[in-house]
């Protein structure tokens, strides 16, 4: 899959899962619930405030389909926790944030009685499709982690390859990105670098290629890579890039979308199910790709550990 496009036909073939909206009294997520329902790309739990959803469902006309059941909590706090607890009791497999801030609904994510937090860390993907370029890009972790230590980074990596792997990229090539491809120990991203693509080389990470330290330029563009001489199997060609703090992922994110016009869908991952964390300035276009790559995460990862909930 080469666009994200492709993602939103691919995910129509598969069975629907069902997604649990926290706080879903808003109009743009119960459009985005209305157009996932028509196009069976999935089912969901609404949890919030009924007597708001309906007003809002008569005056923008949005009809919701049986493939929608509403719950009404309308106590933010409560709506969080009932719809990570829906995961929990096997009703639901994804969750979404609806009208609340992202504060609350990370909170009951990372409750450590009744949360979705697993053995290791949550990270967010965001997956691009740029204008030019011949494939999807991968990039995190520009939302979770301010400044991810060596261990966190190796945990980024394997939960950005398991989104990787649901898009049909089996062995997703990742590229620690520094601003320098050489080992320098005064810039501790290139030394974290290295020592993350020896670990990939003897098994560590298993199940992806990973060099580094590659500046962007030539970990995107095999004419930069063969102009500075790089011989690797990443340069040039990676699709997952690996930041190394917060700013630089949120410098290249917006760079991405309000500079370069690209598309993209992201989602928190390395926890017990996806979670959807859209912004409310996030476009219709952006909602409908951040769900469907949830449920192909969701379906790719359940596949390879138990048995589907709603199949």
């Amino acid at each position: 899959m080469n666009s994200l496009q492709s993602v939103l036909e691919k995910v129509r073939q598969k069975p629907n899962l069902r997604i649990a909206v926290a706080a879903a009294e808003d109009k743009d997520v119960l459009r985005a619930v209305e157009e996932a329902c028509d196009s069976s790309i999935a089912q969901f739990l609404l949890f919030g405030d009924e007597s708001r959803m309906k007003a809002i469902t008569d005056r923008e006309r949005i009809s919701l389909s049986s493939g929608v059941e509403i719950r009404h909590v309308p106590d933010l706090n409560e709506a969080c926790r009932q719809a990570v607890m829906s995961v929990q009791t096997g009703e639901a497999d994804i969750v979404m944030k609806g009208l609340v801030d992202t504060s609350l609904i990370l909170k009951a994510v990372l409750d450590r009685e009744h949360g979705l937090r697993d053995h290791g860390v949550l990270s967010h993907v965001a997956v691009f499709e740029v204008p030019g370029a011949e494939r999807l890009w991968l990039v995190t972790d520009a939302a979770m982690h301010i400044a991810p230590t060596l261990e966190q980074k190796v945990e980024i990596i394997k939960n950005a390859a398991a989104v990787a792997r649901s898009l049909n990229i089996e062995i997703p090539r990742v590229a620690p990105i520094a601003a320098i491809e050489k080992v320098n120990p005064d810039m501790p991203a290139t030394v974290d670098a290295a020592l993350l693509s020896k670990m990939a080389e003897r098994g560590q990470i298993p199940g992806v290629e990973v060099d580094g330290p590659l500046a962007l330029d030539n970990a995107i563009s095999p004419q930069a890579a063969e102009h500075k001489g790089i011989k690797s199997r990443v340069a040039g060609k990676a699709d997952i890039l690996l930041l190394p703090d917060i700013e630089s992922g949120n410098v290249l994110y917006k760079s991405l979308t309000i500079v370069a016009g690209a598309r993209v869908g992201g989602i928190v991952v390395g926890g017990r199910a996806p979670v959807i964390v859209t912004s409310r300035a996030d476009t219709h276009e952006t909602k409908m790709y951040a769900i469907a790559l949830a449920v192909m995460t969701a379906y790719r990862s359940y596949q390879e550990m138990k048995p589907l909930v709603h199949l």
